[in-house]
């Protein structure tokens, strides 16, 4: 690692960013504070709670979440440009980051978000932070878009996400970044003749309550089934395709982006066992964040404290 500013690139995984308070944590403990932090998707919401202090907030309101808790956070709207309105939830983050613009922060941030109408990549520097992780978390198709200065912004995901690109541009010498969605790009291409199984037993169909049904118990029973699958069968909800879709998609964009532009570190927790709206798992992740960074601490402690290198030294990546 070449001496300069240490950056962190957090990227996008939907509940899967509760790895990222174990990382920060990991660092804090062993004295290491980054310069830079940029970050993409739940990377912003986290990212951003913590370059503005609020970070024993966000953790506090990750652990206490369940999956009740978490069905009560998705405002479910039948109608507009998302799933989710958003409200409950970033009006909770609101109560955290309230009045707290990115220019007066002393750690550097910015927020990945895409426009919608164009497509450009948008780095979110200036501004209300609350403004910035909403427009960059907004999935397409899940979370309504954010209008932010005559824009209508969604998902970083979409152009970058894991924004090494960015803490570069900000003048950093060394990057670290968490990938979150590394499993949906292990697998190749698997060509397979058979359509069907004689062995393996058809699906039952399920029985949803009727539509007289929707003024009460029932309408909440199918809208739980629609965003978080049907248990018996393991068959996913609407919510759940999207999302993993969108992490293949996403995968293959990063991977395209870190070609060209790799981060000095690479970390990519193994979290196949954890789904993309796993909220309620947080204890587990943050664990699993900090097991991922702590073997590297000591690479990471040199660049910061040691004298800078007379050689450029090959970058590191970690499974």
């Amino acid at each position: 690692m070449s001496k300069g500013k240490f950056a962190l690139a957090l990227g996008g995984g939907a509940a899967r960013g509760w790895v990222h308070i174990g990382v920060l944590r990991a660092l804090e403990e062993a004295g290491l504070w980054p310069d830079v932090v940029v970050g993409t998707s739940i990377g912003a919401i986290v990212g951003g709670h913590f370059a503005a202090g609020r970070l024993d907030r966000l953790e506090e309101f990750a652990r206490g979440l369940t999956r009740r808790r978490v069905f009560g956070y998705l405002d479910l709207s039948v109608s507009g440009s998302g799933l989710i309105a958003g409200q409950r939830l970033f009006a909770r983050f609101d109560e955290h980051l309230n009045g707290i613009r990115i220019e007066n922060l002393t750690t550097r941030f910015a927020a990945i978000a895409t426009d919608l109408t164009t497509g450009h990549e948008i780095w979110l520097r200036r501004g209300c932070i609350n403004d910035a992780v909403r427009a960059s978390s907004a999935i397409p198709g899940i979370v309504r878009p954010v209008r932010l200065n005559g824009r209508w912004l969604i998902d970083g995901c979409l152009v970058n996400p894991i924004p090494v690109s960015v803490c570069r541009a900000f003048g950093a010498g060394a990057v670290v970044a968490v990938n979150l969605t590394s499993e949906f790009g292990r697998g190749g291409i698997l060509v397979d003749d058979v359509v069907e199984d004689a062995d393996e037993e058809p699906v039952a169909a399920t029985t949803e309550p009727s539509i007289t049904r929707w003024n009460g118990r029932g309408a909440l029973q199918l809208l739980h089934r629609q965003v978080f699958g049907h248990q018996k069968e393991a068959a996913p909800g609407i919510t759940s395709v999207i999302l993993n879709s969108f992490s293949i998609f996403h995968d293959r964009i990063a991977r395209a982006r870190l070609m060209g532009d790799p981060p000095d570190l690479l970390l990519t927790p193994d979290l196949a066992h954890i789904g993309v709206l796993d909220f309620h798992r947080a204890e587990e992740m943050i664990a699993v964040g900090k097991a991922a960074v702590e073997p590297h601490i000591p690479v990471i402690e040199r660049y910061v404290n040691g004298p800078a290198p007379t050689t450029a030294p090959a970058r590191l990546f970690s499974a």
